[in-house]
């Protein structure tokens, strides 16, 4: 396949900076794994079956990954139940043509326990020139390197899997390495491998209890750190080397949310044993700055200019102070939230399970609730927003049974 120019400096930049332009989306939570999109595009803030939808395009099975955009590609992670799969499948981000599907596992399922889990909930990351996804396979957690053609590359099998609730942990790439966890009650790993072939660069051992949180890297305290909460605990490595950098007992046993930072600060919540949302100090000390009983166990939270923000799972909008923890507002939205929200300049996007999204402001001084939106009658992938478009997935739900569709949503004629 002839590369353009445009696409190899995107292969380049990718591999070497561990950041992706504002046009791409290229792993869970976005170029800079924090849930912000490009602050100077417009997107629409209505929509609806029959307005402002560019296109709309049925996918097979169920899945509740992310959509992952790179060039003028997207690519998401599904799973049917009937033929035992679980699958990549791409599509054209301009028309929502199914371009390819791959097969990445047949038969020997693990199969999710709760109900709102599938077995296709890790969002793709992709390198440029490669596409990594995990999926549970034969009791075994097991990640994949596609090329974007969907030509198998790699498997790695990272450990046994025992399922507790479901797994839904993304894969992080980070320079010349793809980190992934695989924590459960086996005993789980967190691993860098080398995205080239697989190759296991680092691995640790992880404590032999449920959790559910991806790996993320930060440049925080003034160094990278790939930061992960749950285990009860709250770890820190070097995401090249693996060494662990520090480690305190800060968070519950089972976190489903995707940290956050504030430059000092990590933002770690939980929903079992206890709720908590708690500021952990990134300086090694890992003192606790601030903690309180809010249960925002699933949906990841936003930090924008020194205040975290957002969607409890019992649908309430809220604001903090990220230095404090003082609260600076709650305000209900309706609903149950497994989606995670997205900024985009100073709008909060989220969607409830129901299909309802709203957006809100990003604004300290006051809850602003600026638009409702509803697609479909169920939906727990966090959307895409990037070029002035949202890329979201949600299911249709009828006497007939459930069809999942990616929807493209963007301002039209």
């Amino acid at each position: 396949m002839k590369r353009s120019p445009l696409l190899l400096l995107l292969v380049v930049w990718i591999a070497f900076s561990g950041v992706a332009a504002a046009d791409d989306w290229p792993w869970w939570r976005g170029p800079n794994r924090n849930g912000i999109a490009d602050p100077l595009q417009s997107i629409p803030l209505q929509w609806s079956e029959s307005e402002n939808i560019i296109w709309k395009t049925p996918v097979p099975g169920r899945g509740h990954s992310s959509i992952t955009l790179v060039g003028d590609r997207a690519y998401l992670a599904t799973a049917e139940a009937d033929r035992e799969t679980r699958s990549v499948v791409c599509l054209d981000r301009q028309t929502g043509a199914v371009l390819w599907s791959t097969d990445v596992h047949t038969g020997n399922v693990t199969p999710y326990k709760n109900k709102k889990g599938s077995d296709a909930s890790s969002t793709i990351a992709c390198d440029g020139e490669r596409l990594f996804v995990n999926f549970l396979h034969d009791s075994s957690m097991v990640t994949s390197a596609l090329s974007l053609d969907g030509k198998i590359l790699w498997q790695k099998r990272i450990c046994d899997y025992v399922v507790h609730q479901a797994y839904g942990s993304s894969p992080a790439v980070y320079g010349p390495l793809v980190i992934v966890t695989a924590d459960n009650k086996s005993g789980g790993a967190v691993a860098g491998l080398r995205r080239k072939d697989g190759s296991t660069v680092w691995k640790h051992a992880r404590p032999a209890v449920p959790n559910y949180a991806s790996p993320i890297i930060f440049d925080v305290a003034e160094k990278p750190q790939l930061l992960l909460t749950g285990c009860d605990l709250v770890s820190s490595f070097d995401p090249l080397s693996g060494e662990k950098l520090w480690e305190v007992a800060g968070a519950t046993t089972e976190c489903v949310t995707t940290t956050v930072t504030d430059g000092e600060r990590m933002f770690t919540s939980g929903g079992y044993p206890r709720n908590h949302i708690s500021a952990v100090k990134c300086d090694g000390t890992g003192e606790v700055a601030w903690e309180n009983g809010t249960r925002m166990y699933v949906p990841s939270m936003l930090v924008h200019r020194g205040y975290l923000y957002g969607a409890t799972d019992a649908g309430v909008a809220m604001c903090w102070k990220s230095a404090t923890g003082e609260e600076m507002w709650k305000g209900r939205l309706g609903g149950t939230f497994s989606s995670s929200p997205v900024l985009v300049g100073d709008q909060i996007v989220v969607t409830n399970e129901a299909g309802r999204t709203f957006v809100f402001k990003a604004n300290p001084a006051a809850f602003e609730l600026i638009a409702e939106n509803q697609l479909g009658e169920e939906c727990f992938a966090t959307p895409t927003i990037c070029d002035g478009r949202i890329y979201t997935r949600v299911a249709h739900v009828s006497d007939e049974g459930r069809q999942e569709f990616v929807y493209c949503i963007g301002k039209t004629p």
